[in-house]
């Protein structure tokens, strides 16, 4: 079988860790980068969509378009790019997720009476993500992203560290992770063994974005879980258990 990696980074460590595995069956592992012009003339049997940029998505609806298997689609992969839209279909399926609205640019919000998170709206690398407490922080964000479309939410207290539950093909691994908007040092993932008790939260939000590889960052506040953040196809770090998964799910959509 003929496997295809859509991403630009065929070496991250689940993908290299899967890609032995396919190897070791007698699988062929191939490359299509992100910024090509046009899909193979001889597509491969199924394809794996690690990347979010326009160019990557456009590729992954051709493949569809020919029937060829795509993870995550395309349509999924693109909506969660836009938080914006990601909240509303949260909210509307029940989900916990934190009240966002929107800017079309960070300049528009000329004051701060509480505490809050800002973010693009866009979900892509090196994106803004930050935490703005008083007037003085929105000053010096606004002066280094002033024309940026964002989403505001309401800082929500939690323990500093976040939740990272990761689903392959309905099989849930977590970890803690420090929160990027937390003090201090960062230090390494926390694996956490055993069932989550937020697992069937991290399935029911897959079932709603359409998604069978996904992330889901999660707080604590109050004894209770809040979605902070949703993104397919997530960078698992260090878990041959999830490359094991992925590699047999992958087969498993080929045929």
């Amino acid at each position: 079988m003929r496997i295809s990696l859509l991403t630009g980074d065929p070496a991250h460590a689940l993908l290299a860790a899967a890609t032995e595995i396919w190897r070791g069956g007698g699988h062929r592992v191939e490359h299509l980068a992100p910024d090509a012009s046009a899909i193979p003339a001889d597509p491969a049997d199924v394809y794996l969509l690690k990347a979010r940029t326009p160019q990557a998505i456009s590729l992954a609806r051709d493949l569809e378009r020919r029937g060829i298997p795509v993870l995550n689609s395309a349509a999924a992969t693109e909506f969660c790019q836009d938080r914006i839209s990601m909240a509303h279909l949260a909210a509307a399926s029940g989900l916990p997720f934190p009240a966002t609205t929107a800017l079309p640019a960070l300049r528009e919000l000329t004051t701060i009476e509480r505490p809050l998170v800002v973010k693009s709206r866009h979900s892509r690398r090196d994106d803004l993500v930050a935490r703005l407490d008083d007037p003085a922080d929105l000053r010096t964000l606004t002066a280094a992203w002033p024309e940026e479309p964002v989403v505001l939410q309401d800082f929500a207290p939690g323990d500093g560290w976040d939740h990272k539950l990761w689903v392959v093909a309905d099989q849930v691994f977590a970890a803690r992770r420090r929160s990027e908007l937390a003090a201090g040092p960062k230090v390494p993932d926390l694996p956490l063994a055993g069932v989550h008790p937020w697992s069937e939260l991290a399935l029911r939000t897959g079932e709603v974005f359409g998604l069978r590889i996904f992330g889901v960052d999660l707080l604590e506040v109050e004894g209770r879980p809040l979605i902070v953040d949703i993104n397919a196809f997530p960078g698992i770090q260090g878990s041959a258990a999830a490359a094991a998964v992925l590699a047999e799910f992958t087969l498993t959509a080929a045929h």
